[in-house]
């Protein structure tokens, strides 16, 4: 008896990378990183440089890997695969920075999203200030977009944020500073009119990006989910603007299939489509 199977098919699709830490709660990084660009089609890559023991209460411990380790992984994706859009969030200390921003120039990386994480949405320094400094100094100015929230971006502007128009002037004054081809100063953390709006300064336009306000406690990754999705519309080819505001939309939809799990803050619905079935 002859068995006849359908013809075997192959797909191309594009690839990106997430060079960032790893969080064992799956509602940041590495984790939300991958998901994100699953959602988008998008083949992901990484590149993790530390290990964290964290869940919705917190961060317990915190291991990085050696430089060597990351330039390893990185060169692995790159050089084989190839990668169209690329993100980096957590990089933890000097060393991994400097590591990362040499790879970059060496291998000619384009279409960089860098998340500086330094300072959480409510004010918690998460790096050294060496880190703080090879940052600034090494990687932001080689990025295509930086998405600093509002206490990133008063390290980077130099100034007080207290308002919109405060945002404007620092995403006006990280574009001068950096480098970076296009800032994106973030307003989650935000009080007020500027609660959840967004700036943009690509040295040509200020544009401000709004969505609906999504009132939920669950909000666990959302600088990383929204880096990841820009990085991931970066890889499909879109403009980079227009890559910020399908990201923007895409965040404000897992935002309201936010995820009710654990004792704490409980992560962003990446997978929201799928719940439809549940």
């Amino acid at each position: 008896m002859t068995t006849h199977h359908a013809p075997c098919t192959t797909h191309h699709a594009p690839v990106a990378l997430t060079i960032a830490g790893s969080d064992s709660g799956g509602g940041a990084g590495i984790q939300a990183d991958l998901k994100t660009f699953a959602f988008h089609c998008v083949h992901g890559t990484s590149a993790i440089t530390c290990i964290t023991a964290q869940n919705t209460l917190g961060v317990t411990r915190v291991d990085a890997l050696p430089p060597a380790a990351v330039v390893a992984q990185i060169q692995a994706v790159v050089e084989d695969i190839g990668v169209q859009g690329v993100k980096t969030g957590m990089l933890l200390n000097r060393e991994i920075i400097t590591a990362v921003s040499q790879q970059v120039e060496s291998l000619s990386i384009d279409k960089l999203v860098v998340d500086p994480v330094m300072v959480s949405r409510t004010g918690a320094q998460l790096i050294d200030d060496a880190a703080v400094t090879s940052l600034r100094s090494q990687l932001i100015p080689l990025a295509t977009i930086v998405t600093p929230n509002r206490y990133e971006a008063q390290i980077l502007s130099g100034r007080e944020i207290h308002s919109l128009d405060d945002m404007k002037a620092a995403a006006e004054d990280i574009f001068r500073r950096t480098g970076a081809k296009a800032v994106l100063v973030k307003g989650g953390g935000m009080l007020g009119e500027a609660r959840g709006v967004d700036v943009w300064f690509d040295g040509d336009r200020l544009e401000i990006i709004t969505t609906t306000q999504v009132d939920t406690k669950n909000t666990h990754g959302t600088g990383c989910t929204l880096a990841a999705a820009i990085a991931a519309n970066l890889a499909l080819g879109k403009e980079p603007l227009a890559a910020v505001r399908q990201a923007k939309e895409y965040v404000t939809t897992a935002l309201k299939h936010a995820l009710n799990i654990g004792k704490g803050q409980g992560p962003v619905g990446h997978f929201f489509p799928l719940k439809e079935n549940w």
